[in-house]
């Protein structure tokens, strides 16, 4: 196969602009779409030429919000991503020729946390679009390390870039239930469960047995989707306070045949303060609440209310590169829908995609394909 001598991407070459006496957003990121260099392969890495990057809700919080990134603009965001290996250096050649998912975060598999089967938080972990280098998804080509792809050996009929949604959308909910210790039986809420992690969390959450399944959010029609993905009870908290929030969700524990304030396992896909807010406000004795989405808002909390419920509070990043074959092994076998849930666009597309994946209104996950 051939190899390019450049990479076609687009860019953010300018972060947010911040008023610096208020500290906030005054306007977005600075998208150019321009030319990179294809480095020298070094011994265990590849080149991937893309098939489809997903828009993901971290690439908007970088562009959006100021959230930092590890490299510094200039950088090409997206780190969702499916494509076929086409070249490789010393130790990947096995590869070449290989359709794959590119984890979000690989780790270095050799530092005293990736020991601790905790390497999706490895601090030395590559993640496109944000620490490893320049390189990111919304480009046609992106060189990465080897030893973690996930090869797809059979597309089973669906195209490659539908895949891309497994890389984050998909496995970030199942390590998510991992480090909640999900087993059957147990009764789980999620915040945001239309959003586009949540909606994955609640098939990976289905999957794993839990009973019942209830999801809040404040948009109708997703609310119904979420309700054909398996979700056994919505609740809409559009326009809604704590207390009514929370007395309605004790009207579906007491249909579901649960106690309210007993061993819930809450997943807060949102990042949203006020969600978190909710969920904390939600958390009973001997539950867990598992922070999956991420924000910029604070909160307050009472952290003796623990101790006195003997509750959990945990965060999740991203998930092991050695969960990816049982994920892609539950969508192709149907127990995680991926198809329905997303919308695929040419990449140059990309400033407009943006726009309305942050305005919230999208009810599928975006995913573009280079057409430089």
């Amino acid at each position: 196969m051939s190899i390019p001598d450049k990479i076609q991407t687009w860019q953010m070459v300018k972060g947010p602009t911040y008023d610096k006496e208020t500290q906030k957003v005054t306007a977005p990121g600075v998208l150019q779409k321009t030319e990179i260099p294809v480095p020298a392969l070094g011994a265990g890495e590849v080149l991937v030429k893309i098939a489809g990057c997903g828009v993901c809700h971290t690439d908007l919080s970088y562009f959006y919000d100021g959230v930092p990134t590890v490299t510094k603009p200039p950088l090409t965001l997206g780190h969702e991503i499916s494509g076929t290996v086409v070249a490789a250096g010393p130790g990947g050649e096995s590869l070449v020729g290989k359709n794959v998912i590119v984890p979000a975060v690989m780790p270095c598999n050799s530092c005293d946390i990736c020991a601790k089967d905790r390497g999706n938080r490895c601090l030395a972990q590559k993640m496109p679009g944000n620490s490893l280098g320049i390189y990111g998804g919304f480009s046609d080509y992106i060189p990465v390390p080897a030893h973690d792809l996930c090869v797809i050996e059979d597309l089973k009929g669906r195209p490659l870039e539908n895949y891309a949604v497994i890389a984050d959308a998909a496995t970030t909910p199942y390590q998510a239930a991992i480090r909640a210790e999900l087993t059957a039986g147990d009764p789980v809420l999620i915040m945001g469960v239309t959003g586009g992690v949540g909606v994955y969390m609640a098939q990976v959450a289905k999957a794993f047995g839990a009973k019942p399944l209830v999801g809040m959010a404040r948009h109708e029609d997703k609310l119904k989707r979420a309700l054909e993905m398996g979700v056994d009870y919505v609740i809409n908290t559009k326009d809604k306070d704590f207390k009514a929030i929370q007395a309605e969700f004790k009207d579906v524990a007491k249909q579901a045949g649960a106690k309210a304030n007993v061993g819930w396992k809450i997943f807060e896909c949102t990042g949203v303060g006020a969600v978190q807010d909710t969920a904390l406000g939600l958390l009973g004795f001997i539950g867990k609440m598992v922070v999956v989405g991420f924000g910029m808002s604070k909160n307050s909390y009472m952290l003796s209310r623990l101790m006195a419920f003997d509750a959990e509070i945990i965060g999740t990043w991203g998930c092991l590169p050695k969960y990816y074959p049982k994920v892609l092994e539950m969508v192709q076998s149907g127990q995680i829908q991926i198809d329905p849930l997303l919308e695929t666009r040419p990449l140059s597309t990309i400033q407009q995609a943006f726009e309305e994946a942050h305005s919230g209104a999208l009810m599928k996950r975006l995913v573009l394909t280079p057409d430089f």
